[in-house]
Order: C-alpha cells, then structure tokens, then sequence
C-alpha cells in the first residue's frame, strides 16, 4: 500500500491547486479524481471540463457572432450572410477544454504528483494515518497523514423538473446539437443567465423564470438594475417572483406552468435549462462510515483552518459552502498546503471577486453600500460611467459604470461594482487595492495609462471626494 504525506479527494481546481503547491513545498501527494470525459480519465473537476472554462469559449464564439451580425457595420465592416457551424463551434470549445485538462495532467508530472483515477473514499484510521479507496477499473487502497477533501458540488435539480431528455443542467446545456428555437430557463443567476446569453446570441428566444423577486440581489442594486436593462434590450425575456407548478417533457417538447401575478401561465419550450443552485458532493466519499461531520445541507463542517471534526482531514471548496468560485477553492487549495508544510495559509473572504461572463459582463468585490450600513459604517461612493470613457467609445461598447464605495471615515475602499466592457478584467486592480487596505484617494490619484477602460475606475475613485474630472 502506497504511503503520502497527503492525499486529495477531487482533481478540480481545489483539489489539484492544493496538490500542485503541496508537491512544491516538499510533500509526497496523490491526487484521485473519478471524472470522464469522452470515456478518458479528465482532470481540473466541473470548472475545467463542464463549466468555466466551455462556457466562456462559448460565450466568446457566441459574442463573436452578435457583432458580426449587429455591430460590425456600424465600423464600416459589411458581412452578408454570416451563418453558425455549431459544430465547429462546439469542437473548438472541446479543443480549449483539452488543452486545459492535459495542462493539468502535464503539471501533475512535473510536479510528482501521483495520480489516481477513481472515486475517493475515507475508509478508516490505521496507527494516526487514513487509509483512502481508489474504486475504479483498478480498484486500490492508499494511505495518507494528511487528506483533502475537495470533491466539489453538482446541480441541484428541482423534483417537479428532472434531469434527462430535454431538460438539462449546465452541462446539458453546452452540448446542443441544435440551436433550440424556445428556450427555457430556470434560474436567473449566473449559471442561467450566462447560458440564456450564448443560445439567445445564437439565434434561440430566451425566457427565463426566477423565483425571487428581483434580479441579482446579491449585488449592488444600481448594477443589477443595468444589467437587467441591458438583457432585456438584447431580448432576454425576464420573469420574477415565479413558482413553478408543472414540468413535462413529451420527448419533443417541455411543458411548463408556473404562477405568476396570481395567474396561471402555460409555456412550450425545445430545450429547458435548470439551474437553481449547486448542492455539495459527498455521494461516494464515505462521510457517515468515519464520522465526518456535515451540516444540515450536507455541507462538509470546517474551522477557520480548513480542518474538519476528523484528526488530519481537511476540506476545501465547494463542498464546504460559501462561495462556489474556483478561484475560492484555488486560494483555499493554497492555503490548505501550506498550512500542511507548516505555513501561514490564509484566504481573505472580504475581497474575492465575482465575474458574470455575459455582455456587458458584471463584477464586484467587497461590500454594498445596504452592506456596509448594516456593518454601522458611513459611507461615500463615487460613479463614473462609460459612456464617458475615450476607450470605450473607441471600442463602441459605452454601456454600463463603475462604482466605488469607501468609508467615510478612513476613506478606506470596501466596496467596488462594475458593469461593463471587461470588467471581469477590472475588478482585479481594485482587488488588490482593498487587500492592501487602500483608499479611494490611493486609487484615484495613481496614474491609469490613456486612454484605457480602466480610467472608469479612477474617476470612480476620485467622484468619491467629489473630485471625478470628466464629469
């Protein structure tokens, strides 16, 4: 039986993040991860070969298409007759995808980390080690000082609606063989709306049915409010405060009714997307047989150091709760290896960024301003739009602002909120100004090369002290 100082439950990016950086700091580590993918053994989880990374291939191909279509005369550039080869589109998704993956088993050799395919299970203690299963075509056994769980989660279906045949989750929902001409979605957060967008660009007509009753309200309320406009000018057809009552699918179509304002409304859709939440994956791992703790939505129990109720057994990721990011679950992976090589790990929860991928894409980091009022605290915010910046008039893409909230008594940044061109790309510089503990006059006064979309920001910057100059 082969013997590591650490053994990882889940290959995605937790998992293979948190055996990378444990080999780097000199520790022996197995990584065993059960995904397929194509009938071949596909490491990097969820992210890699189902979710970010094949959605925003699709998202960019997709976005390509709409310009060609809708905005590329308006450049002086006239194309006639420009048509999709889903096919093609499909392949080149599955070529980023495989690209990624095998850089992920590329590094893995570099990094001498032993990987296992199979389904990882925590059997029992053995003289203060664990002994893991490896069930697969070679089933094994495997002996650990430390492990890591990080086993992810997986789409949480609805009993009236469930997965198979034309209705789908997220992963469904990149493999259409055809550009649905009715599509329906369940859902209107990240998942659904991300993927509402690539089929509606593509040629499909989108509705998508939300229980709560508003759009994004998680997020600063002048951003999802602009956002909400911007879909809904491009066609996405948005219904709130729904409840879904029936689901059919004949085999041709769904059939779907649901109530809304006190009304019962029938639909028909080719294909219905459902995503309405991620629930953790633990099927398989073992947790009731050793007595590893979950909470009342299964999620693993951990203390601020990652550690859960078993001696040496640690858990990262979605499948500990909070935010289901995977770059939450890299930082934890970090953090979760060095604290194992006896170092400082820490991830800062304050400051993770979130990304919607759709066009205009959204960001934020850190807190509202309802947030921080809750907090006690007394804010001020400065907003800049981008209709007033030179580069995005330049790239004819004006739509949306950024938004930066301080403290009114330290100027100290705690919050930004984007919605814009590249704003995914944007909300890192602020990021990093808030890990620092930076003010909005810090932000404002550095100097932003002209002319860039980043100048939004340090004029958002300066407006908190009144002091924007382009507006």
């Amino acid at each position: 039986m082969d013997t590591y100082d650490v053994v990882i439950i889940g290959g995605g990016p937790g998992g293979y993040v948190a055996a990378i950086r444990a080999a780097q700091l000199g520790l022996s580590v197995a990584c065993i991860d059960a995904f397929t993918r194509d009938g071949k053994p596909s490491l990097g989880g969820t992210c890699l070969n189902i979710g970010c990374i094949p959605s925003k291939a699709l998202l960019d191909s997709s976005e390509k298409f709409e310009m060609i279509n809708h905005e590329a005369a308006e450049h002086g550039i006239l194309v006639e007759g420009a048509k999709i080869d889903l096919g093609r589109m499909l392949g080149r998704k599955a070529s980023v995808v495989d690209k990624l993956t095998g850089g992920v088993a590329y590094l893995f050799k570099k990094n001498k980390v032993r990987s296992y395919h199979g389904l990882g299970k925590l059997l029992r203690q053995d003289e203060g080690q664990w002994v893991v299963g490896v069930e697969g075509s070679e089933s094994s056994e495997l002996r650990a000082k430390n492990v890591i769980v990080a086993t992810g989660s997986s789409p949480r279906a609805l009993a009236l609606a469930p997965f198979g045949g034309n209705i789908v989750e997220n992963s469904g929902a990149l493999e259409f063989s055809a550009v649905p001409q009715k599509l329906g979605v369940i859902g209107a957060g990240v998942i659904g709306v991300e993927l509402g967008s690539v089929w509606r660009r593509l040629g499909a007509s989108v509705t998508v049915l939300e229980a709560l009753p508003g759009f994004l309200m998680s997020a600063d309320p002048a951003v999802a409010k602009e956002a909400l406009k911007q879909f809904q000018k491009q066609g996405l057809d948005f219904h709130f405060s729904v409840g879904i009552t029936a689901v059919q699918d004949d085999g041709h179509k769904v059939h779907v009714s649901y109530q809304e304002g006190g009304q019962t409304v029938s639909a028909e859709y080719d294909k219905l997307i459902v995503s309405v939440g991620r629930l953790p994956h633990t099927a398989g791992l073992g947790a009731e047989a050793v007595g590893l703790d979950l909470d009342e939505r299964g999620f693993v129990k951990i203390d601020s150091h990652y550690h859960t109720n078993l001696p040496n057994v640690y858990a990262i990721g979605d499948v500990v709760g909070g935010a289901m990011l995977a770059h939450k679950a890299e930082d934890e992976g970090v953090a979760v290896a060095e604290i194992l090589a006896g170092q400082s790990g820490h991830v800062n929860y304050d400051v993770i960024p979130w990304v919607i991928y759709t066009s205009p894409e959204i960001a934020w980091a850190g807190l509202t301003e309802a947030a921080a009022k809750e907090k006690g605290l007394t804010v001020r915010s400065g907003q800049f739009p981008f209709s007033a910046n030179g580069r995005a008039l330049g790239h004819n893409d004006t739509r949306g602002f950024v938004k930066v909230i301080a403290d009114a008594a330290t100027d100290r940044v705690i919050g930004v909120h984007m919605v814009g061109p590249n704003v995914s790309e944007l909300i890192a510089e602020a990021v990093v100004l808030m890990e620092f503990g930076g003010s909005a006059e810090d932000l404002g006064r550095i100097v932003h090369a002209h002319p860039t979309l980043s100048e939004a920001v340090k004029e958002a910057a300066m407006g908190v002290s009144k002091m924007a100059i382009h507006m």
